[in-house]
Formats: structure tokens, C-alpha cells, sequence
């Protein structure tokens, strides 16, 4: 009766046959008078595979009256949900389907593909290495514009709630999606994170580690002025690690403490604050104290941060290579000169101080932006070669398990 309504309405002329299935719901692909496609989703009210969506409503202040004991009203209610969420995707310029009608249960929205063959999920979409690894810094990027310009934390990020159409990335499935205000947002969040860099590493890219994709996401210190220089710093971090994460159990094992970690929402629900922030500014292990990135605050809570974090970090260690740079040739210089004299003692310091000014102002390299970016390019190049080499020399890990239970069996 629903779909016979919005048919006389002229929301659609023709419905079609089904173009997917789903735990929640059912997608059909059908043509508007125009002639237009349209994807018509009808979501199941007698059987409720997802028995687990009060835990995306309950908590979200924009749906007070959820009643989670009649399948019907709560169906409708998530629906609903749906159409929020998708219209405020499409008001900010996310790729995401726009809405067009709800009725009940069905919703009316743009159809993804041509011919009336869905858009590839992508999972299936087969994109090349070179796109996958353009796709993953710009899931990056969704990821952050989802929770600061939207509001939302798409709460089931993965390959297959992302369509690939037209070479562009388009979200789907946003009917769980949930404010930052949700009492578990932060949880789901985190969720995102990692099932976006588990799918990425599998086909071989190098991805950031979870705690620093989160906190890119939440970072109040990114701008619209400082966003392009922090994409480019977590893609050279990302860059200098190892792709298979067995190589560097320190990362993995980091991952794993951050995703059971606990994440406080607000301030008040900080305990000890006065003693995390002597463990900081004591230099002592900082394990448990996740909250800077969310207050805003430097590393050791020393002050506010002016500066991305991402940004911060790159700058650190471009002035510790500058700093091992300087020093190796302050060493060769010395030896060079030793037994000379004081006349040439003098030469060295003048030499010092010269290059010092030329290169140097308050301690920092005196360089622009694009000497920066054509270093990092280099530094870039230069860890893939040489993780190449290492992945060549690389001990399988049967024959691995095999010394190691040698080893072992030796021991007793």
C-alpha cells in the first residue's frame, strides 16, 4: 500500500526488480516520469535480523520516543534516522545518496549506477593499488569531515557500506549513525577507524595506526588553513611503517591497548586529572591517558595546541634529521681541521656561524614549504625501497614458528 501510494503521487512511474539485500532492509531499483533512477529501500518490519539498534538511538537526543518493543514504530523511527542523516551528508557535499521521500518504511532516494546495475561496493570494486591508496586518504579525510562538519560517526564504516561510482567514494547504510554527543560515539568512532585501516592494510597500503586516524577525526587544531599540510604529513607517517604489522608488534600491540582502552567523553569524567598531568610533565609512561587530542591540549599537557598534531610531529622529525645532519658534518669538520692551528680554529667557527645564518633562524631550518614537501617526497621513496628490500629478506613465518619452537624444546 505504501508503494502504491507513492506511485500514484508520481514519486516513481515504474518499481523494478531488487538490487540488494540486506539485514535491515531491501533496495529496489525503480524510474522516476522522467525517466531518472531512482533506489527505493524498504526496511524489514517482521524480522529483525539487527536485534542490536537501540544501542545507535538510545542516547541520540534527536530521537526521545523510541519504542523498542514494537517492531513497527521502531522500524519507522530508523528509517527516519536515515533521512536525517543522509540529507545532512548531502547538505555538507559528502558523496552519499539524496534523499527524496519517506513514506513509513520506504524511502525514496538516488539511485547509485547506471542502466539499473548498482554502483560496486568497495570490496568488489577491484580499484588498482595506485587508487586504493588515493581511496584510503580520502576515507581519511571523510572520516574527520563525517564528525566535524556533520556531526555524525557513521558508527558501521567499512567496504561494504562504501560505493564506488564514478571513481568517486560514495557512503551508504547511515541509518545507525549517531551524534558526537551519543554516549558512545567515541566507541564507534574507533570502530571506523579500525575497520578502515584493517581493510586498507589487507590490500596493501600503508595505513596509520588507529589512535592517530581518531585523532585526526577529533583534532579541534585542523583547519580549512592547515588541513592540506596535516593530509600530507599523515601520508608521509603512514608511508615510513611497514605494511604488515607482524614486522612491528610494538604498533599492534599499541592498537590493540587503545581499542579497549576508555575514552572519556567529557572532562568530569576524568578521575585523576591532576595526576595525569603530573605523570606527563614528570616524563613517566602515559599509558591510559587518551583525552589530549579531544581537549585540545600538547602531549604533556603543558598547554593548548596551536599546531595539528600530525604537524607537529613532522616538524619533529625534520629537525631531527636536520640536527643529525649538522652534527655528522660539525664531526667531519673537526677532524678535518684537528692539529691546524688557531688560525684555522677561527676559520671553522666563522664557518659555523655562516652556515648557521644561512641555514638556520631560531634554531629552525630556514626552508619553504615546497623544500619540504620535495624532502619528504625523497624520504617517501627512500623507506619503500628500503622496506622492499627488508620484505625480500623477510623470514616466513612457518620457518619462524619452527626456530622458535626449537628454541623453546632446547631451553628444556
Amino acid at each position: 500500500m505504501v508503494l502504491f501510494k507513492m506511485l500514484n503521487r508520481g514519486v516513481f512511474a515504474e518499481i523494478n526488480g531488487v538490487v540488494s539485500t540486506g539485514k535491515e532492509a531491501n533496495v529496489y531499483h525503480a524510474t522516476n516520469p522522467a525517466g531518472e533512477e531512482l533506489a527505493i529501500k524498504v526496511y524489514k518490519t517482521s524480522i529483525l535480523v539487527f536485534k542490536d539498534r537501540d544501542r545507535y538511538v538510545v542516547g541520540d537526543s534527536r530521537f526521545q520516543r523510541y519504542c523498542k518493543s514494537n517492531p513497527r514504530k521502531m522500524v519507522k523511527m530508523w528509517a527516519e534516522k536515515e533521512l536525517r542523516n543522509l540529507a545532512r551528508l548531502h547538505a555538507a557535499g559528502v558523496r552519499a545518496p539524496q534523499p527524496l521521500q519517506l513514506r513509513m518504511h520506504v524511502l525514496a532516494m538516488q539511485f547509485l549506477g547506471s542502466g539499473g546495475v548498482a554502483a560496486p561496493r568497495l570490496r568488489d570494486a577491484g580499484l588498482p593499488p595506485a587508487r586504493m591508496r588515493q581511496a584510503y586518504g580520502e576515507m581519511v579525510l571523510l572520516i574527520r569531515t563525517m564528525y566535524q562538519k556533520c556531526r555524525l560517526v557513521h558508527a558501521d564504516l567499512s567496504e561494504y557500506n562504501v560505493l564506488v561510482h564514478q571513481n568517486e567514494l560514495w557512503i551508504i547504510d547511515v541509518s545507525q549513525s549517531v551524534e558526537p554527543d551519543h554516549p558512545r560515539a567515541f566507541d564507534f568512532l574507533r570502530e571506523d577507524c579500525l575497520h578502515v585501516n584493517d581493510y586498507f592494510r589487507r590490500q596493501g597500503v600503508a595505513t596509520l595506526t588507529v589512535k592517530e586516524l581518531f585523532d585526526f577525526a577529533v583534532d579541534p587544531a585542523v583547519t580549512d588553513d592547515n588541513l592540506d599540510d596535516t593530509m600530507d604529513a599523515l601520508m608521509q607517517l603512514a608511508a615510513g611503517r611497514p605494511i604488515d604489522t607482524s614486522s612491528a608488534p610494538d604498533s599492534s600491540v599499541a592498537d590493540a591497548v587503545w581499542a579497549q582502552a576508555f575514552i572519556p567523553k567529557k572532562l568530569d569524567e576524568v578521575a585523576n586529572h591532576e595526576r595525569d598531568h603530573a605523570r606527563l610533565q614528570a616524563g613517566e609512561p602515559v599509558e591510559g591517558i587518551y583525552y589530549q587530542a579531544l581537549a585540545g591540549m600538547k602531549a604533556d599537557m603543558s598547554g593548548a595546541r596551536t599546531l595539528p598534531l600530525a604537524l607537529e610531529i613532522a616538524e619533529e622529525k625534520v629537525g631531527e634529521r636536520h640536527d643529525a645532519a649538522s652534527g655528522s658534518e660539525a664531526g667531519s669538520s673537526s677532524s678535518s681541521s684537528g692539529g691546524s692551528g688557531d688560525s684555522s680554529g677561527s676559520d671553522a667557527e666563522s664557518g659555523d656561524e655562516a652556515g648557521a645564518g644561512a641555514g638556520w633562524t631560531d634554531g629552525k631550518p630556514a626552508q619553504s614549504k615546497e623544500e619540504i614537501r620535495a624532502a619528504r617526497r625523497e624520504h617517501k621513496k627512500a623507506v619503500k625501497e628500503s622496506n622492499q628490500e627488508r620484505r625480500k629478506k623477510k623470514l616466513p613465518k612457518k620457518e619462524k614458528a619452527r626456530k622458535l619452537a626449537k628454541s623453546k624444546s632446547k631451553k628444556k
